[in-house]
């Protein structure tokens, strides 16, 4: 069996602990339901010991650089988006996700905002059709801030006049659920203390959902039966 060149050293000069246990902390945090306490208990069941404020400064620093490397392998998602938001406890108040995904349920792409109204629908919209091709096709719940955007990311150009827009709670059923597995992961957090921090965590929750459901093109780095963190040291290392 072919090897799977390991992560680069470089993207972890400077740091006391080895790479490998970097990589596989902040993998554990963001896929699995664990605190940081959780995952610092795990590394000593394995002879390391870490506090848990040093899990979550890998975190906060490697998810962004880690979602990075994974996304030169993202398959394209489908052009039928469907929009939704969902709420996010951040210092005791609520905030909003902004997700959307296509219509074979892969995530499209998502925004924390502390606000809900047109300003944050559009930056939202923005984020996603640059990190996507434009869609054919929005839907959409009856929020009206949310239609106000689209409408005026048409007249500027943002948005094809040709995309067609559509109201329907069935349709948008399909987003409803995959929020879910976004929250079913949030929920042992107990809420956010910083919005900062909220923000990417949250992006890194998004990316290992968007592993799980396989958005992401690896044959070209590794093989038919590579083990989780050999993908991962692969990815990384490219």
């Amino acid at each position: 069996m072919p090897q799977l060149p390991s992560v680069t050293p470089a993207l972890f000069k400077g740091r006391h602990f080895d790479r490998l246990l970097i990589t596989q902390s902040v993998r554990w945090y963001i896929t699995y339901k664990l605190s940081y306490r959780d995952v610092c208990e795990m590394l000593a069941g394995r002879g390391v010991s870490v506090a848990h404020t040093t899990v979550m400064r890998w975190v906060q620093h490697y998810v962004p650089v880690f979602e990075k490397r994974w996304m030169k392998y993202a398959r394209p998602t489908g052009s039928s988006w469907r929009v939704d938001e969902t709420y996010i406890r951040v210092k005791g108040k609520w905030t909003y996700l902004y997700r959307a995904v296509d219509k074979q349920g892969q995530t499209v792409d998502f925004l924390l905002s502390e606000k809900r109204d047109m300003a944050a629908a559009k930056r939202f919209f923005i984020k996603a059709i640059k990190n996507n091709e434009s869609p054919a096709k929005i839907t959409l719940d009856g929020y009206e801030a949310s239609h106000r955007a689209v409408s005026e990311l048409k007249a500027e150009g943002v948005l094809l006049e040709s995309v067609e827009v559509r109201t329907s709670k069935y349709l948008n059923n399909l987003v409803e659920q995959d929020h879910r597995r976004v929250k079913q992961r949030y929920y042992p957090m107990l809420g956010f203390k910083r919005f900062s921090n909220a923000a990417v965590t949250l992006s890194g929750i998004e990316l290992a959902q968007k592993i799980r459901k396989g958005q992401f093109d690896t044959s070209s780095i590794s093989h038919a039966g590579a083990m989780v963190p050999q993908v991962w040291g692969a990815v990384l290392a490219a």
